[in-house]
């Protein structure tokens, strides 16, 4: 079974973050989310998401990807949490997918993580990333890397993860029952 790991923020974008647990869990892979601080988690928007684990006791787990949801509070949550640095920067180095969506792939950016990478973001947070190139299309895969744009581009960036994870025919069975617009 593949393993993805989500760590959760507050101010998290909830669309970002619930639409690609729920394509995830779908395609058969175990995904746990965890929390960076304790209790309930409220979203950007006042959704309140209860975490699977705390961050602490996932952080020598093994994970095939990980996958940071956007929202600008929720990525600054991100980006100031050292355990999300550590943690990315462990499983890029191991060549595993780290992956981010609107705002967060600045928190790969400030990683270290995207030097010389092509990626994309929310257009509003491409200010200060560091990047080999900045792409418009709305989901980017280069090498382990995948980035995408936002809210709007959550179901293609969970169904490009599906496929990095299981391939293309798992993309069209689960997507038999979703009916995305791929």
């Amino acid at each position: 079974m593949k393993k993805v790991l989500m760590p959760l923020a507050p101010g998290f974008e909830e669309v970002e973050a619930l639409t690609v647990v729920d394509i995830l869990r779908r395609a058969g892979a175990e995904v746990v989310i965890a929390g960076t601080v304790e209790g309930v988690i409220t979203g950007r928007n006042g959704i309140h998401v209860v975490a699977d684990a705390a961050l602490d006791k996932c952080m020598d787990a093994a994970f095939d990807m990980v996958v940071l949801p956007g929202g600008a509070a929720g990525t600054e949550n991100l980006k100031k949490d050292e355990r999300v640095r550590r943690l990315i920067q462990r499983m890029n180095a191991e060549g595993r997918l780290v992956t981010a969506i609107c705002a967060a792939p600045g928190v790969l950016s400030a990683a270290g993580l995207t030097k010389g990478k092509t990626i994309t973001s929310h257009p509003s947070a491409r200010a200060g990333l560091i990047a080999g190139r900045i792409s418009e299309d709305r989901v980017v895969t280069d090498g382990n890397i995948i980035t995408s744009q936002g809210p709007g581009t959550a179901m293609e960036f969970a169904f490009r993860l599906v496929e990095a994870l299981f391939g293309p025919e798992k993309v069209k069975e689960v997507n038999n029952g979703v009916l995305a617009r791929l």
